[in-house]
Formats: structure tokens, C-alpha cells, sequence
């Protein structure tokens, strides 16, 4: 038995006391075997990009009852500068993001105006106030008829984390009866498949894998509201490739699964794109050893894609089941207080996962009762959780959301 081997069996059953099996369903298997192809209905619901109408009605029951932990979500909704009414968007021909937005030309912009278009999306659709549907509207439409094009090298992220709220907000004011008219709707579906597929769709193999997951999760959310099925397909395709090389499984075998399509391949680049990480434990992400912050931005992305595809039909959630909850619960426990061990980055992680885990939490801790008790000490420590990139508002669209 290998020295590494070694250590990674002791470093499993250290951790069995933080990661229960959490009821996996029987028959689950690593990435080595071909994951089940469920299908998914013939016609794409509306709305159905992260939240539909099922949803919205039980939101809309418990605001109505003054019910928590809904009524304090939805506050801090409405106090957001997301959902001021006076928003002016800033739209701009060419949005030029370098790494980490520098330079940020448009990027803070973007992502600010798409992230208030989906705050004043989701307050018309749960208050039916006319006033939060224009507002999205005037911001859809602003950026629809200036935006020509992402450039600079965190280009294609960029599209991610904008695309992910404008297909969001775009949904809910298009399937709502909220005014937006057939030429505006025309313009802005235009400016998604021109400016935002292409850069989406080749993903970004060789980057740390929360690119990939964003990319792929924008990717789904537009093609529901085009209605494109291939678009669909190729997001669903992009998920079930990328997630296992991004959390790790012991049935992955000694090493983790490469990245798809990135040449990244053999121990020593694998250990190097792991950031040094040398041992392998069920739950552990490919950027564990960067930061929670990272890792939950990738956890959350696949999250988000598995929930559009549930509203879709498509079950995501089951064929990342195992993968998603061992990840939520190694990193909440670390988290939550617990040690580092010395195998692990060295003997120090910078934790912090943010909003990142009320979809997951929701899913196969409140759907499916399966035991999620770092999770959830997570989620009653931290939420409500508010707005961050690409995620927001999330205890209050899918606490216990059927």
C-alpha cells in the first residue's frame, strides 16, 4: 500500500464523524461509471430558471402568514440598493473585465444592474407591484440595446455571473403578464444568443472549476428562456463532465477525475490543480485549498443548474447527489468551528462559503430528509442570505420550496 494511499485512509476515517453517508441511494457509484441519462420533459415549463410558479405561490402563502424565516428574507430584499426604484443602469458597449475585474470596465456595472433586474423581478412577481416590473424591464432593455461584447481575460466568468441573473429576471417578467413587449423580449433574447452563448458555451476547461460550473449554470438559465433544447442538452452534458472533477469521491479511485478537455492528467498536475492538496477525502473540492469562498461560488453553481433542470424535468439533483451533499458537509464542518487537520492544505483553509448552500440544504436535506447536520448549523448561524455575484436571496425563494 502507497504512502499517499495510506494517508488517505486514515484521513477518511478521521473525518467519518463529520461526513455521514447521509442515506446515498444504493447502487452510487464515482465518475468512473457513465452517470444515469434521465430525461426530461418534451416542452420547457415557464417560468423555470431557479424558481417557477410552484414555488412563488408557497413564498407568496408564507409572506401572506408572516411566516420566518420568509418575512425577514423578503425585508432584506426590499432593502437592498438592489431593489431601490430610483436604479439607473449603466449599460455600455463593451464590458472589459481583467482577472479579478481589473480592469473593471463595466463588470461591477453589469453585474450590479442584472442582479437588481432580478431583485425587482422576483418583488413584482411576489408583490405584483407594476413599478419593480418596469424597473426590471427599463434595465433589460437598456443593456439590450448597447452591450455588443465581453473582452479581457475574465471575460467569459463575467458573462457567467451576468447571464446567470439576466436569464433569471428575464424569465419571471416575460411569463408574468408584466408588460415587456414582443420587440424587447426579441431584442434581449438577441443580445443573450450573440453576446453571451459564445462565451459560454467552449467553457474553461483549464480554470479553477467554479468558471466551468458558473458558465454551464448561465448556460442552462438562457437556453430555458430561448427554448432551446440543444442549448439545454449541451449545459446538462457540460454538469454530469464537470462536477466529478470538482469534488472528489474515494470510488473516483487514488486520484481525482481530470478536468474535461484540459490535458490535466497524471498525479503531479492533478496534486499542482488542487493547489498542492495531495490527499483525496470524500467531500474535498478541486478548491478546497484556495478558499471556501471559491469552492461554494462552484458548489452553488451546480446547485443552481440541478434546480433549473428539476423545474425542467431533468433530475441533476439525484446524479449529483453523493457529491454535493459530502461536499456541503466537509466544508460547513470546518466552517462551523471544527480543526484542521495537518493532511489537510497544509493545516489551515480560509472558510467563509457565503450564501452558497441554501439550495443544496434545501434539496436533499428538506425535500429528501437526508441528515445534513453541519449544513444545518450553517444555514441557522448564517441566513438569511442575501445577495453575492450570481446568487441571491435564496432562504427566501427556497427555504422548504416544494
Amino acid at each position: 500500500m502507497g504512502r499517499r494511499t495510506t494517508r488517505a485512509l486514515i484521513a477518511a476515517a478521521a473525518l467519518a464523524a463529520l461526513l455521514p453517508l447521509a442515506g446515498a441511494p444504493a447502487g452510487a457509484t464515482g465518475a468512473a461509471a457513465e452517470p444515469a441519462q434521465h430525461t426530461r420533459a418534451a416542452g420547457f415549463q415557464h417560468p423555470g430558471v431557479l424558481v417557477g410558479n410552484q414555488q412563488l405561490a408557497f413564498v407568496k402563502g408564507k409572506l401572506d402568514a408572516g411566516a420566518e424565516p420568509w418575512k425577514s428574507a423578503f425585508a432584506d430584499l426590499q432593502s437592498s440598493k438592489y431593489a431601490a426604484l430610483d436604479w439607473k443602469p449603466r449599460p455600455r458597449a463593451n464590458v472589459e473585465c481583467g482577472s479579478s475585474s481589473n480592469p473593471n470596465n463595466g463588470c461591477s456595472d453589469e453585474r450590479d444592474d442584472a442582479m437588481a433586474a432580478y431583485a425587482d423581478a422576483l418583488q413584482w412577481a411576489l408583490t405584483r407591484d407594476q413599478r419593480y416590473a418596469d424597473k426590471a424591464i427599463e434595465i433589460m432593455d437598456a443593456w439590450s440595446a448597447v452591450i455588443q461584447e465581453h473582452t479581457n481575460s475574465n471575460a467569459p466568468l463575467q458573462t457567467g455571473w451576468s447571464g446567470n441573473n439576466w436569464s433569471r429576471a428575464a424569465e419571471l417578467i416575460r411569463y408574468s403578464g408584466a408588460g415587456w413587449s414582443a420587440a424587447s423580449i426579441d431584442r434581449f433574447a438577441t443580445m443573450l444568443r450573440t453576446v453571451y452563448v459564445p462565451l459560454l458555451s467552449p467553457g474553461s476547461p483549464r480554470k479553477n472549476g467554479n468558471w466551468e460550473l458558473i458558465e454551464t449554470d448561465a448556460l442552462m438559465g438562457i437556453a430555458v428562456f430561448l427554448d432551446d433544447h440543444g442549448l439545454f442538452d449541451q449545459a446538462a452534458g457540460m454538469w454530469r463532465k464537470r462536477l466529478p472533477a470538482y469534488v472528489y469521491l474515494a470510488s473516483d479511485g487514488d486520484l481525482p477525475v481530470p478536468p474535461p478537455k484540459a490535458g490535466i492528467e497524471g498525479e503531479s498536475a492533478l496534486v499542482t490543480y488542487w493547489s498542492g492538496q495531495s490527499t483525496f477525502v470524500d467531500g474535498l473540492s478541486q478548491e478546497t485549498c484556495r478558499d471556501f469562498g471559491h469552492t461554494g461560488w462552484g458548489l452553488e453553481a451546480a446547485a443552481q443548474t440541478a434546480e433549473t433542470a428539476r423545474l425542467q424535468g431533468l433530475d441533476l439533483w439525484g446524479e449529483g447527489r453523493e457529491r454535493l451533499v459530502k461536499a456541503l458537509e466537509f466544508h460547513a464542518a470546518y466552517d462551523n468551528g471544527a480543526d484542521v487537520p495537518d493532511w489537510l492544505c497544509d493545516g489551515s483553509v480560509k472558510t467563509g462559503l457565503g450564501p452558497a448552500v441554501q439550495l443544496a440544504y434545501n434539496e436533499y436535506h428538506l425535500r429528501e430528509g437526508l441528515a445534513m447536520p453541519q449544513t444545518e448549523q450553517y444555514v441557522a448561524a448564517h441566513s438569511p442570505f442575501g445577495a453575492n455575484y450570481f446568487i441571491g436571496w435564496e432562504t427566501l425563494t427556497h427555504t422548504s420550496a416544494p
